[in-house]
């Protein structure tokens, strides 16, 4: 009995963030502005997933928000920053942060931030075949964007502690 209510638990926790995460990608793709915003607060729940569960509840997590959110989206286009580095980005944060050592950690994310600005670089210029100009060098946007992802990193490891300090305790989980 216990374990229903306990599997009941996690998947109505589940179901619920998981439906925060698809309206937060649903707004940063229909509203004009704040979309950042939106996209960073998608990334936010699966972080709780793997807290109250497991890493294994957190990867089906990102798998249901991902596919739920290309059935809903109005534009397909909108799920990419979530598929390629929001939505996986707690999941390799975990297992990051196992390491527990700051140089090589901060090595590793920056690895993956990269990686993923540049999956996203080549998706941009030779799928959709367009041509990426910002009107500053190259090397200068990759630094402002890498100081952009210090910031997310340091908000992120917050919303964490906070999350076990105050809101677990809030909510009752």
């Amino acid at each position: 009995m216990e374990s229903n209510l306990r599997n009941t638990k996690k998947i109505a926790l589940s179901g619920v963030l998981g439906a925060l995460a698809v309206v937060c990608l649903l707004l940063a793709v229909v509203l004009p502005t704040s979309k950042l915003a939106f996209y960073v607060l998608s990334s936010f729940f699966i972080s709780v997933i793997v807290i109250e569960y497991n890493i294994k509840a957190g990867w089906l997590f990102y798998a249901a928000t991902s596919l739920l959110s290309f059935i809903i989206l109005p534009d397909k286009l909108g799920i990419v920053p979530y598929l390629i580095f929001f939505g996986l980005y707690g999941l390799v944060k975990f297992y990051i942060e196992k390491i527990s050592k700051a140089v090589p950690e901060y090595m590793l994310k920056y690895v993956y931030f990269n990686l993923s600005l540049s999956i996203a670089y080549y998706l941009v210029r030779e799928i959709f075949l367009e041509n990426i100009t910002v009107g500053i060098p190259w090397w200068a946007a990759v630094i402002g964007l890498e100081i952009v992802f210090a910031v997310y990193d340091y908000v992120y490891t917050l919303f964490i502690g906070y999350y076990r300090m105050k809101l677990k305790k809030v909510l009752g989980f």
